[in-house]
């Protein structure tokens, strides 16, 4: 199927990226995954996404950083970016909707919850 979406997750925890690839896959995403920062910079080299699933606490370089960091790049300024973390704090949230996330959601996951933002993302780009 030629229309699939292709979402990048980033995220530094191997099981949520099998969690992704099996549970979007399912629903009718292409999903990648990059394990860092410096690995999702890698990957926007040579593709772009629909959009890009962020985690916010990583090893390398925190979410909310790099989300500023594509933002602030031409070639990928216009993709949409959900942040995905177990902080649900205020101060996170706003961070991460100051540095250019559309969108936020709490760990654990619920695909079905994450299906529908991830169409509702993708649609904003659209427009």
């Amino acid at each position: 199927m030629a229309d699939k979406k292709l979402v990048l997750a980033v995220d530094d925890d191997a099981s949520v990226c099998e969690l992704y690839e099996s549970g979007l896959t399912a629903l009718g995403y292409e999903v990648a995954c990059a394990s860092s920062g410096g690995k999702a910079k890698e990957f926007l080299k040579t593709r772009k996404p629909d959009v890009i699933l962020m985690d916010i606490m990583m090893s390398d370089q925190d979410g909310i950083s790099l989300t500023r960091d594509i933002r602030s790049d031409p070639k990928t300024a216009d993709v949409p970016v959900i942040v995905i973390s177990g902080l649900s704090d205020a101060a996170t949230l706003n961070d991460a909707l100051l540095f250019g996330a559309v969108d936020y959601l709490v760990k654990p996951v619920d695909l079905a919850v994450l299906k529908t933002k991830l169409d509702h993302a993708i649609s904003l780009k659209k427009k």
